[in-house]
């Protein structure tokens, strides 16, 4: 089974167009290899699948040509513990991680505080 369909199927990427993207673009790997969207797969291999800023590997278990739901898609693979362990923490850091909103204090400045800076400037 071509690999760009397995993805699509197992709901790793929402289009099969992405996903054959995102191979072309090295994101994915099969058995640490670097792939092409058209390589083939069998049960047993590892894919590793960069998306953002998260590193998911798994191993595939079953294949299938049709893309189903959620439940089933995640019976075709199954997630490395390290893997799983990795996502749980960078899920953890980016809960705990601080709001970046509550830097800003007033919010942008009004057409007010504007003509105050400028005032200040030109007094200067």
């Amino acid at each position: 089974m071509r690999l760009d369909k397995w993805l699509w199927a197992a709901r790793f990427y929402k289009t099969r167009s992405l996903s054959a993207q995102e191979i072309g673009k090295g994101r994915v790997h099969v058995n640490e290899q670097l792939a092409k969207p058209a390589r083939e797969i069998r049960m047993g291999n590892t894919i590793h699948v960069r998306r953002g800023d998260l590193d998911i590997t798994v191993v595939v278990r079953a294949l299938s040509h049709a893309r189903g739901p959620a439940p089933v898609a995640q019976q075709l693979y199954e997630e490395t513990p390290e893997s799983a362990a990795a996502r749980e923490r960078a899920a953890e850091l980016r809960r705990l991680a601080p709001e970046p909103a509550t830097d800003l204090q007033a919010g942008r400045p009004t057409k007010r505080d504007r003509r105050e800076l400028e005032r200040m400037r030109r007094s200067q």
